[in-house]
């Protein structure tokens, strides 16, 4: 089958040979992918931030398709079902997985991502087919008036920044600001405006991510020199309730804490590849703040947001720039890596 391979930082190469998956587990289920999308975090890999990833691995936890092969355990799953997968793997029985925190699971995992997350390797959604583990909690049936585009998002971005939103505490009346406009800070975006923020501050440094979030009524503003000021100026002096960290630099959570204010939240959302992270904890600790750091459980909340995505509250899609063939999937990264795209998905 057709796949996408990382073989070494910026090296993604398409392959036609890569072995189709087989159940392996009765609570496999074998899914062909319909869509596909490439994430923010794929880039650490691909950018060489993760070492040892493994040579060979196939790429991508972003993905919705239509039900092949079910193993025997992998209840309420039917050949033809349209499903979307959570990118966190998950077993669903275990201590953390019955109190609803999948991402610490005993099993856990990540398609596409070697063992960065968890100890076991599962080959990712950037192929024509996927094995999907423990396939009754890992997968979502896709409504049929939802369409594959729509649910694709459900699976990860849409969940991450509705989880980062979710976390900030956001109260009707707020001043949320952004730090990131990439997919998932726009996910962050468009769930604070539904929790009930007065004002959204979207902040940036590239342009046409800072149009897409003034299109969907954020006051855009770029980075550098002045942002403080400028977001005092539009707080009354205070600074923002609640700021939303969607992007995973060292940098981006020190503007996040000099951007909030006192007795204020920040939530980080973005996959932080530092190993030590500087903290300023003279100014956390005097502005007595709240710092959380959150993942998206698609999990836990992939119903709730497949039923918003059905009702018209949330359309995702509008993050998509590109949409290629899985065989342009190298050019694909390229692309995403320099900025040039804000979201691809590609198409087997």
């Amino acid at each position: 089958m057709q796949a996408l391979e990382w073989h070494a930082p910026h090296d993604i190469r398409v392959v036609d040979d890569a072995p189709r998956p087989v159940l392996r587990e009765p609570s496999d289920a074998v899914v062909r992918v319909v869509r596909s999308a490439i994430c923010g975090t794929d880039l650490h890999p691909y950018r060489g931030e993760i070492p040892g990833f493994t040579p060979g691995t196939v790429t991508g936890h972003e993905f919705t398709g239509v039900v092949e092969e079910t193993g025997d355990e992998a209840r309420g799953l039917r050949v033809g079902d349209r499903v979307v997968a959570s990118d966190v793997i998950a077993c669903g029985r275990c201590w953390y997985c019955r109190r609803g925190w999948h991402y610490q699971c005993a099993h856990v995992g990540l398609f596409g991502y070697d063992t960065v997350v968890g100890s076991t390797p599962f080959a990712g959604g950037h192929a024509e087919y996927v094995r999907v583990p423990f396939a009754d909690v890992v997968l979502q049936p896709i409504p049929d008036d939802v369409t594959d585009e729509q649910a694709l998002f459900v699976g990860d971005i849409l969940t991450t920044g509705y989880t980062c939103a979710e976390r900030g505490e956001i109260r009707p009346g707020d001043t949320v600001a952004v730090v990131g406009c990439g997919p998932v800070g726009l996910m962050a975006l468009m769930s604070a405006q539904l929790m009930g923020a007065a004002q959204v501050i979207a902040v940036d440094p590239v342009e046409e991510r800072r149009a897409l979030a003034a299109a969907h009524g954020a006051v855009a503003l770029p980075t550098g020199d002045g942002l403080p000021e400028r977001v005092w100026e539009l707080t009354g002096g205070r600074g923002a309730d609640v700021v939303l960290e969607a992007v995973g630099t060292d940098a981006a959570l020190r503007t996040a804490l000099d951007l909030v204010r006192p007795l204020g939240t920040v939530c980080a959302v973005g996959a932080h590849a530092s190993a030590a992270m500087p903290m300023p904890t003279g100014l956390a600790f005097g502005k007595e703040l709240t710092l959380r750091f959150a993942v998206g459980d698609p999990i836990s909340s992939g119903d709730r947001l497949m039923e918003l995505v059905r009702h018209g509250r949330i359309d995702p899609t509008f993050v998509i720039s590109h949409r290629m063939p899985l065989a342009d999937g190298a050019e694909a990264f390229k692309l995403f890596a320099a900025g040039a795209a804000t979201k691809v998905v590609l198409v087997p």
